[in-house]
Order: structure tokens, then sequence, then C-alpha cells
């Protein structure tokens, strides 16, 4: 039995660095987001203006999203035990998980009302909806800003958290654009139709976060990882007759691992296969994690099944 674990001195380094980089970015934009929803709540039904009560709404997530990132990175930080073997790193996906479900919950709510305002539009405030979704587009370009200095092309969370701020500069944009609307040609109407463009985006992020997540909690192959591919080229090392009992799957963000049985000629040198093995998982796929099992043909499957594929 083969069992081998390659880890690269360089990947702990740079990861501990961008590591440090995810916590700082998500802290303060949650922060910055946070406060600016109070504002934007209160200045929503002072208006009476829906936009931003969606906004805000949309904002509410964001900070629970950030929040969530935020824990479930410190989580992640706590030591593996015996009990957890793989620490607390699945967390955060679970995190994603229910931040994704509670987007769906409030774009649904924000439907629900907009259209009950299509049939009767009640008077908004233009001015000071105008002024708040103005602050509320310019925090928001500073929260996608701090985002930005994060990893968030590696890290689902981080990515889920910069989506979110996206759809919510969105937000403001449309809410701008209503109070506009509603100051110089007095339509009641472009509120209400702001907040379903919200409610619309909101919906979109919420489905494709949750989705995600459900992949990598449902142990799904990673999207990256071509599986069929890992297979062939596991297959291609001179000596190997078949490669068996394949398995790719994650346990967070960019942490893909893999396991497999490895059947091999009677001449083929164990240790050898292994390496290679490891060295094109590593090399081609980026999988630093991997268990592989080296088994000589002649010994037959040791499945006790008896099924080899």
């Amino acid at each position: 039995m083969g069992h081998h674990h390659h880890h690269g001195h360089s990947h702990g380094h740079s990861h501990g660095h961008s590591h440090t980089g995810n916590k700082k970015a998500l802290l303060s934009s949650f922060i910055l987001i946070a406060a600016f929803m109070v504002v934007e709540v209160i200045g929503g039904f002072l208006t009476n203006s829906l936009a931003l009560l969606s906004d805000a709404g949309h904002m509410l997530s964001d900070a629970a999203a950030l929040g969530l990132s935020f824990f479930a990175i410190k989580l992640g930080e706590k030591q593996v035990s015996q009990e957890k073997t793989y620490g607390y790193k699945r967390f955060e996906i679970i995190a994603a998980a229910l931040n994704g479900l509670t987007l769906l919950v409030i774009s649904l709510i924000i439907f629900y009302e907009a259209i009950r305002r299509f049939f009767s539009p009640p008077e908004v405030q233009s001015a000071g909806m105008l002024v708040i979704s103005v602050i509320g587009l310019l925090v928001n370009i500073i929260a996608a800003w701090i985002l930005m200095q994060g990893d968030k092309d590696e890290n689902l969370n981080v990515r889920s958290a910069f989506l979110h701020v996206l759809g919510d500069m969105l937000g403001s944009v449309g809410a701008i654009v209503a109070a506009l609307l509603i100051m110089f040609f007095g339509w009641g109407i472009a509120d209400p139709i702001a907040s379903v463009i919200v409610a619309a985006l909101i919906l979109v992020s919420g489905f494709r976060v949750t989705k995600d997540s459900f992949h990598i909690l449902m142990e799904g192959a990673p999207t990256q990882i071509d599986f069929s591919q890992v297979k062939k080229e596991l297959g291609k090392i001179p000596l190997v007759k078949e490669v068996h009992d394949l398995h790719i799957w994650t346990i967070t963000s960019g942490y893909p691992v893999l396991s497999c049985h490895v059947t091999i000629s009677d001449e083929g040198i164990h240790d050898e296969i292994l390496s290679q093995s490891q060295q094109i998982l590593h090399d081609e796929f980026q999988i630093e994690h991997s268990t592989i099992q080296v088994e000589k043909e002649a010994n037959g499957c040791p499945s006790p099944h008896g099924t080899c594929n």
C-alpha cells in the first residue's frame, strides 16, 4: 500500500500571505458595508424608497457574507484535531451555502413588495434617495477595491463576497437612476422597477453561490479539474496497467484532494510509479494532497466486490 503525501513548502508560505490579506480585506469591507447598511435602512424608511430598502437588503446580505467569510477563515485556522482531521476548513463552504440561501429569500421578499408597489406607487422623497444612493455607490466602490486586494480568484468565499459587492454597486446605480427619474419626470414607478432589477441581481448571485457550495458539499469533482484527463495522464505512465477507484473532491476553496488505485505490471517499481504519479498530479492538475494505492497486477484486485473499474 503506497501512501504518499506531498506538500510544497513554497505553497504554504504564499498561502499564509494571501490568507492574512483575505482576512484584512474581509474585515475592513465588512465594517464599511455594515455601517452604511444601517444608514441605508433608515434612509429607505425616511424617504419611503423601496429601491433603497432593497439595496439595504442586498447590503445586509453583503455584510452577512463578509462577516461569515471572515468568521470562516478564523475558524479554518483552528488546529486539525483527531476528531476533525481536516480542521474546520469545511465551515467556509457551509457559510457560503447559508449565505446563498439567504440571498434567495431576500430577493423573493423584494419581488413581492415591488409588485405591490407597481399597483400603487407611493410618494418617494427623491432628493434624500439620491444623496443616500450616491454615498452607497462610493462605499461599494471602496469595498470592491479592498476585496480586490485579497485573492478572490482562488477563494470561493472572497469571490462570493466580491460578487455581492459588485451586485450592490449595480443596485446603487439603479437607485440613483430611479431617484433622478422621480426627481425630473415624477415617475414614481421607477422606484419599484429599480428594486426589481436589484432583486434579480440578488437572485442570480444567490443561486450561483448556493450551487457552487452545494457542489463542494456533495463531494463533487472540482470544476477546474478534468476527471477523465487525470485518469488518462496517470494511465500514460510506463508499466501502469490501469487506474481505478479514482475520487477527486474539494475540502474547501482551492484545496482539491484525490485518491485512487493504480495497478502496475509485475516489473514495475512501486516507489518510482508512485512518485511519477504524484509529480503529474502536482504539476499538471495542482493537486497537492493525494493518496495513491499502487498494486501489482499479479495480486489481482483487492476490492471485496472484485470490481476494478
